[in-house]
């Protein structure tokens, strides 16, 4: 027997229209009247004849840009000015050239009434994001990025080489920048330099052979983690004038000048859980800081100085750390010392050198619960009038023979 549908369930016809007034509302518009249509927002920069051209098309509500794969060259930067915008390449396959010998960057994000002003006005561009390209330079350009008082700026995936500049340049980006999973190398000056800026994130990235690797100054709040930093012809991170900090869990090696420098009224930072491998000059130099630990990181084959304490500086906690040689272990019958195999040469006389803490008329400090295992020279060097210091259930290992 055919029964009749209950009453709830809807007739085929009843179907066919439903179905075409949720066809109607899907293809109308939702936006009120006078809106940008979504399809407005995503540009595609090879719809135009240049980059800049591409940029301008981007409505002042924001955007996407999409940059295909290519090589782009640019004789002045690539200039974005409109907030809530994204700037997206292909991977390095993306690959913006900054041929400009007047020291400009590639790109410069700034707001279009502020060019060329020192002061601006308070109004600020928000939420620009870049992401997946790479940029090149040459020795007389300017940085590969630089933003100018961008608020929630988003660098992420991108690789910045061989500029005339820093890598990455941020100037009173006040609020919560963020810089991940990018690339800095071979560039001028720094890798990121950071000015004026406040919450800042910047992790796991590379640096390899800047100047300096990440340089950060007058800001507040620095966030630095799971970075490696490599080779770099001065000094891996610089803080000035900054405080509330934490740079750990860093892999920082063979710089030529200091792995951490701290100067200029810095205070409350915390110095945690780095590597900080075969430096040329030292470790951590505390130039002028205040109220700051350093704390279960591990210096080895640091050379001159593993942590200097110098006279502007004081109440420093240093403890749980280990600074070592290059030991690794004894041979089998337990006589001779093996340490890894190294080449003498011009600039490392004693590859295996070994430094352990200098302090230079500095006051209020705590140094406990350390290990120095076959250093070079003394484990704590006191120079000057050196007040409160506390020097207590630190360990030592001495080598007789290699």
């Amino acid at each position: 027997m055919i029964r009749s549908p209950p009453q709830w369930f809807p007739s085929p016809h009843t179907m066919i229209r439903n179905k075409t007034l949720l066809i109607a509302i899907a293809t109308c518009s939702l936006l009120p009247a006078g809106e940008t249509r979504a399809a407005d927002t995503i540009i595609n920069a090879a719809d135009f004849a240049t980059l800049q051209e591409a940029a301008d098309a981007i409505p002042q509500s924001g955007g996407v840009l999409k940059i295909p794969p290519g090589n782009y060259e640019l004789s002045q930067p690539l200039h974005l000015k409109t907030a809530d915008t994204r700037l997206e390449g292909s991977g390095t396959a993306t690959h913006l050239i900054n041929k400009n010998t007047e020291g400009k960057p590639a790109i410069l994000i700034e707001h279009p009434d502020w060019v060329g002003k020192k002061v601006p006005s308070k109004d600020r561009l928000w939420r620009v994001n870049l992401a997946n390209f790479r940029v090149t330079g040459n020795e007389r350009s300017g940085a590969g990025i630089e933003a100018r008082y961008i608020e929630e700026i988003f660098v992420q995936g991108v690789t910045s080489s061989d500029n005339g500049g820093d890598g990455l340049r941020l100037h009173y980006c006040y609020e919560d920048p963020r810089v991940s999973d990018c690339l800095f190398t071979y560039n001028k000056k720094c890798g990121v330099s950071i000015e004026g800026c406040h919450d800042i994130i910047v992790s796991a990235n590379q640096f390899e052979e800047n100047d300096d690797g990440l340089r950060c100054i007058d800001s507040f709040n620095l966030t630095m983690s799971g970075n490696n930093l490599d080779d770099h012809l001065g000094d891996g991170v610089v803080i000035e004038n900054t405080y509330g900090s934490v740079v750990a869990g860093n892999m920082i090696e063979e710089c030529q000048g200091w792995a951490i420098v701290l100067d200029r009224d810095c205070y409350g930072i915390t110095m945690s859980a780095n590597v900080i491998a075969h430096e040329f000059t030292g470790g951590i130099d505390l130039r002028d800081a205040h109220g700051c630990a350093i704390s279960a990181n591990t210096f080895t084959i640091v050379k001159q100085v593993g942590v200097a304490v110098r006279e502007g500086s004081g109440s420093i906690t240093i403890s749980a750390n280990n600074f070592s040689d290059s030991w690794i272990g004894n041979a089998e019958d337990g006589t001779a010392i093996k340490k890894r195999d190294s080449v003498v040469s011009k600039t490392e006389k004693n590859p295996n050198e070994a430094a352990g803490i200098l302090l230079q008329d500095c006051q209020a400090l705590v140094i406990s619960g350390n290990l120095f295992s076959g250093l070079s020279g003394d484990a704590v060097r006191q120079t000057g009038d050196c007040r409160k210091v506390l020097i207590h259930g630190n360990g030592s290992q001495e080598f007789d023979g290699e």
